[in-house]
């Protein structure tokens, strides 16, 4: 692409660099001069003007964003129309972005006239909301670049939207003396609004005794009426030994992972009881703000892969707002 000052008599079909203003007469950065632009121009006194020309293997801004985008746009996005160079895609349905991290950044690094931005991974998104935005700096990009951007490993539906699925939530409250019915019944209102934007429900609700062998009871209850079981502990759960994970093998269930570098949000537990996962929720999932239950609980409701693994890599990113109601703030202040 060549770029810089030209002679308005040789500027037909450049396009112009810098908005245009002058006796009335108006050119938008990256109008394409035409013949009556050149003399208008011409009768305004202006003898160059600063434009772009394409050469051959070049590609015009909009088409290149406009085919990078259609590349990498997975199920559950739409594209919008390109415009100066960029393509916004935007969620078809509420879920979780997911993203080839290692597609993006290699795109990335191949031209620096080729950009790719998009919200981070397993980020929650409505209907409508932007995923990721394409846009191509200069008015043009190499085509042989933009061959090598399609071609990147992974980068073919690289971002795309896991929808969430209308599950059925089984909920069981342990009670321990102290514990009031009114912080139960918040609990269980805060859920639901954490389900309610992701099209979950509560289908069942249960309270039993702190105890083992009444969870246990319980926790298999739940697991036949439900696609999830959560357990809110009247105590949160210290060891895997504990009352909530020993309920759940005893249920016959198992324990995936206990514990996450997700604060707040550090005592959580995630296991499987009758093929239905279950989350054993650390305290701070009673407050409406987001912590590490936020982001296993949506994982399940997208079917996106979460276990040990999953969890143990969540640490970047991980220190989140802290609970000023949280029994012990992680500052130590009152």
């Amino acid at each position: 692409m060549k770029f810089g000052e030209i002679p308005v008599v040789e500027a037909r079909g450049a396009i112009t660099a810098h908005a245009v203003k002058i006796a009335g007469l108006v050119l938008r950065k990256g109008h394409e001069i035409t013949a009556q632009d050149q003399a208008a121009l011409t009768a305004a006194g202006v003898a160059n003007v600063v434009a772009a020309r394409l050469e051959p293997g070049d590609v015009h801004e909009d088409l290149a964003a406009s085919t990078l985008a259609e590349h990498l746009a997975g199920p559950g996005l739409r594209r919008e129309k390109p415009f100066t160079g960029r393509v916004n895609l935007f969620a078809r349905v509420p879920g979780l972005v997911k993203v080839d991290v290692a597609a993006i950044d290699a795109i990335n690094q191949l031209d620096e006239a080729i950009t790719v931005a998009t919200l981070s991974a397993y980020k929650f998104v409505a209907e409508g909301d932007m995923a990721a935005t394409v846009k191509i700096i200069p008015f043009a990009a190499n085509g042989a670049s933009m061959a090598a951007a399609q071609a990147v490993p992974g980068a073919r539906g690289a971002v795309a939207i896991a929808p969430f699925r209308p599950l059925r939530v089984a909920v069981v409250s342990t009670l321990l003396p102290g514990l009031k019915a009114s912080v139960v019944a918040k609990t269980l209102a805060v859920l639901e609004g954490r389900l309610a934007p992701c099209g979950a429900s509560i289908a069942a609700e249960t309270r039993v005794p702190h105890a083992t062998a009444e969870l246990a009871e319980a926790v298999q209850a739940a697991a036949r009426r439900a696609d999830l079981v959560v357990v809110f502990g009247a105590s949160a759960i210290t060891d895997r030994r504990d009352v909530i994970p020993g309920a759940i093998e005893l249920a016959g269930g198992r324990i995936e992972h206990f514990g996450m570098p997700v604060d707040p949000g550090n005592l959580l537990l995630v296991g499987e009881v009758q093929g239905k996962p279950i989350i054993g929720a650390p305290g701070c999932a009673r407050s409406p703000k987001e912590n590490g239950f936020d982001w296993v609980l949506q994982r399940l409701l997208a079917d996106v892969p979460i276990g040990r693994k999953e969890i143990q890599a969540m640490g970047v990113g991980g220190l989140l707002m802290e609970i000023s109601t949280r029994p012990q703030p992680r500052t130590g202040d009152e």
